[in-house]
């Protein structure tokens, strides 16, 4: 329901205790009407959603009915109560900020209300002691809540809880993370039947979704009421206009770094987003290295000990610091003292990330926010000028909530059975009250049970992956102590990327089976999954072929020739969203929309407009053109890094079937570059190869199929879910198991499993993950299905200015982790040389 009529502040002192007006009445301001508006729901025993632009006291609106409530209950008998209200946040740093702004009204209005953090990086003995003595408010994370929930003590922890908050909900729901933060819900609502929940969020394409999210999922079960803030101050956005060649390519945007840091000079604090780590080390580095005026510039991501963040969190609250370069660690809702300016360095890949992470300058809802985008690229500054269209109207484009992972299903029963023993019926009757799981078949959960109870029919007689048994009484619990306390060690779904490393072998062919051999250095595991044997990238200056995975170790060997399959993975951490895709294509094909672009990229354009022809929305562009001995096709299918590495991987299967003989593929957000010694262009046109066969859906079937049986995608993924699930533990007591020996043991089950119980319930879980996470195969087939009959095919004598882009990334090497960049700089001087020529 929506509460049709907003108390204004006229009303306040009608839901509002005096003290709580005086309060507002000596900081000089008034209640805001969407602040009373939820405090009125809330008083009428309604669970909200509270969507409102940055700066419009989104926190305090949320915990206003717990601090009222808190106040009228008084202070008798404090010492035997339970929490009265949970806080859950995405980010550690999110939680330490609220305890600080939130202290300070309750000091303030001397409401004596114990107010308290619980995160991992909580000392334990302070742990302990919140369990004997609760905090009035809880503030703390999913990971956190879990193991609340699975202590045999949760029933008197949360006996006198009301309320709980879940902050920026939207970044928490769609993740494994927001599907075990679903199922704790679900818990404490059986805990506490008359359970209030508080939803707060700036950035929601689809409300209804959080508000189903919010509440049970039973018959009838009418949606959380919503309270929606409309208007608030247009942001500022602007494109870096600067004097420099725009790159064809790249993402370091080195180009802009002068722009810069003159921008970091004019403000009072610059907040400088990026989209990975590496970028982040990188800008920060440059940066430093331009720093002639001694400012203080920090830097702030997720791999750095946890010390540093805190320093560089403080040092930002006190107004300390000119800059801070930062990835997604500090996207959500962290009010740090005079920010007045973002920066975005990269194309946002989303409209809703953009403005969440422009909100982070000036947090207030009636002073703009102020934010400049850099594009690394070309094709990025379209990406960025649709980025900031949407934000001026308002479009969002934040993912839909999926269906609930089977491994974290798996991990939460047995957390339940470390609580208490459970009944089956009612377990399930449970878990479907939570949105992700309200669909889940009673046959799938059944199973997913018999999971945690044997590992499944092919482990059954392996004793240590029995971690609970049913009672006479029917009833299922933990079979040992130590099962409760392992469960408690591992609990969670944040997976560390792990790193393999690059060893060289004389040995071709041999596969995996091989020892010795020097190693090259390190390459991110999610670079290497996609290979099969034989496949060839660049690394370390070198072409190399690709042998096999030996738990730990990436096999090769020296490749012939210079011709790498899989030169890269180019592109950001983030997929790039349907919404921005399709507006790229429609800047792309509408030319009355250039003017807003800078002139290089416009007569870039107007010079693709001449030599071939702008991709159309609603149809797919194939270009075709011989370049040295080489023949090149390009694909602009605009679908993102993830759906044209899939799409590569296939094509490319399909061609060597039809003799095209294709060398390898570079994949980029926006097109995908396939190269051969035949003439595809040709192969095209004389039917020997129809475009209408090689583009056909039926290669998400059988080749897709083949693809995953011989490649290490499967395999890598299974581990994941072999974690979350609990099948295999990473942390025992008083130590953890290296990431090679996990691999060991998870590679050595999956063999097994594929083998004797293919149809077990975690393969199952780890194709969907796959065909979600790192195929992005829904988007792929939309794509296929749309683009049938609608194939154009232009073959050229020379490559197109679109084609330059794409072109360029062959040859880089961009294996995370590496100090340096390859480029083949001649190939880079060549094509600059044949676009000038075109103009």
């Amino acid at each position: 329901m929506k509460i049709s009529k907003a108390p204004t502040a006229d009303t306040g002192s009608a839901l509002l205790p005096p003290l709580f007006l005086n309060w507002f009445q000596a900081k000089g301001w008034s209640p805001r009407a969407h602040q009373l508006e939820l405090l009125e729901a809330a008083q009428a025993g309604q669970s909200t959603l509270l969507i409102a632009p940055t700066g419009a006291g989104k926190t305090l609106a949320g915990f206003l009915p717990s601090l009222v409530d808190l106040a009228q209950r008084g202070k008798s008998n404090a010492a035997s109560r339970g929490i009265h209200t949970l806080y859950i946040s995405p980010l550690k740093a999110l939680a330490v900020d609220i305890q600080r702004n939130l202290a300070k009204p309750i000091e303030e209005m001397g409401l004596g209300i114990r107010l308290e953090t619980r995160t991992g990086d909580t000392p334990a003995h302070k742990r302990q002691r919140q369990k004997l003595a609760p905090p009035d408010i809880l503030l703390t994370t999913p990971e956190q809540l879990a193991l609340l929930i699975a202590a045999k003590d949760a029933g008197r922890f949360f006996e006198d809880l009301r309320y709980v908050i879940f902050d920026e909900l939207h970044s928490l729901v769609t993740s494994k993370r927001g599907h075990l933060l679903s199922l704790g819900l679900a818990r404490l609502r059986r805990l506490q039947p008359g359970l209030q929940t508080i939803g707060l969020s700036a950035t929601v394409a689809d409300p209804d979704e959080l508000r189903g999210w919010l509440v049970p999922q039973t018959d009838g079960s009418p949606l959380a009421s919503l309270v929606k803030v409309e208007g608030g101050a247009k942001p500022h956005i602007t494109i870096l206009q600067t004097e420099d060649r725009v790159p064809w390519a790249g993402h370091s945007a080195v180009y802009a770094l002068p722009g810069i840091y003159e921008a970091i000079k004019q403000h009072a604090t610059t907040l400088i987003f990026v989209n990975t780590r590496s970028q982040a080390e990188r800008l920060f580095h440059d940066l430093w290295m331009a720093n002639e005026d001694n400012l203080a510039i920090a830097l702030h991501h997720g791999s750095l000990d946890v010390s540093k963040r805190r320093k560089v969190e403080q040092a930002m609250a006190a107004n300390a610091l000119r800059a801070v370069v930062a990835t997604s660690t500090l996207d959500l809702g962290i009010d740090w003292g005079d920010v007045d300016l973002v920066i975005h360095v990269g194309a946002p890949k989303g409209a809703s990330r953009l403005a969440q992470r422009i909100g982070r300058s000036n947090h207030r809802m009636d002073e703009p926010s102020r934010a400049i985008l850099v594009p690394a690229n070309r094709f990025e500054v379209m990406e960025c000028q649709a980025a900031l269209d949407a934000n001026y109207i308002g479009a969002q484009d934040t993912p839909a909530l999926g269906e609930g992972s089977l491994d974290v299903l798996a991990q939460h029963v047995l957390g339940m059975a470390c609580a208490d023993p459970f009944q089956a019926d009612e377990l399930y009757a449970e878990v479907t009250t939570a949105l992700p799981y309200a669909a889940l078949p009673r046959d799938t959960f059944d199973r997913i049970i018999e999971f945690v109870a044997t590992g499944g029919y092919a482990l059954k007689s392996y004793e240590r992956f029995a971690k609970i048994r049913q009672a006479a009484d029917g009833s299922w619990r933990v079979t040992h102590p130590r099962v409760a306390q392992q469960y408690r060690l591992n609990v969670g779904t944040i997976i560390e990327a792990p790193s393999l490393n690059v060893r060289l072998t004389r040995q071709r062919g041999k596969g995996s089976n091989v020892r010795g051999g020097p190693v090259l250095g390190k390459v991110e595991e999610h670079f290497i999954e996609a290979l099969s044997p034989g496949d060839t990238f660049f690394f370390s200056g070198r072409v190399l072929r690709f042998e096999g995975i030996r738990e730990s170790e990436c096999i090769v060997s020296k490749a012939d020739g210079f011709d790498a399959k899989i030169p890269s993975y180019a592109g950001g951490k983030f997929p790039l969203t349907t919404y921005l895709a399709d507006q790229v294509r429609n800047i792309l094909a509408d030319p009355a929309r250039w003017g807003a672009l800078p002139d290089q990229v416009s007569d870039w354009l107007r010079i693709q407009k001449e030599k071939s022809v702008l991709p159309q929305p609603g149809s797919l562009l194939v270009e075709t053109f011989p370049r040295g001995e080489r023949s090149y096709m390009v694909i602009y299918a605009f679908e993102g890094r993830l759906a044209h590495q899939t799409l590569g991987m296939l094509l490319t299967r399909r061609l060597e079937r039809a003799k095209a003989r294709p060398l390898g593929f570079i994949a980029t957000d926006y097109a995908l570059s396939i190269w051969g010694l035949r003439d595809m262009g040709r192969m095209f046109k004389k039917g020997e190869l129809p475009l209408s066969e090689l583009f056909d859906e039926d290669m998400l079937g059988d080749d897709l199929e083949a693809w995953l049986s011989e490649s290490f995608m499967l395999k890598r993924t299974f581990r994941n879910c072999a974690l979350i699930s609990g099948l295999v533990e990473k942390r025992h007591p008083g130590q953890e198991k290296t990431g090679r020996q996990v691999t060991v043991s998870t590679d050595l089950i999956y063999d097994v499993l594929r083998e004797h119980e293919p149809d077990h319930i975690l393969i199952q879980a780890t194709r969907a993950d796959a065909a979600t996470g790192l195929l992005d195969i829904r988007r792929l087939s939309d794509m296929l299905g749309r683009i049938k009959g609608h194939i154009i095919h232009k073959d050229l004598d020379q490559i197109s200015p679109l084609a330059v882009p794409v072109m360029m990334e062959i040859g880089k090497e961009r294996v995370p982790g590496e100090a340096h960049e390859t480029l083949l700089e001649e190939i880079a001087e060549e094509l600059t040389r044949e676009m000038s020529d075109h103009s």
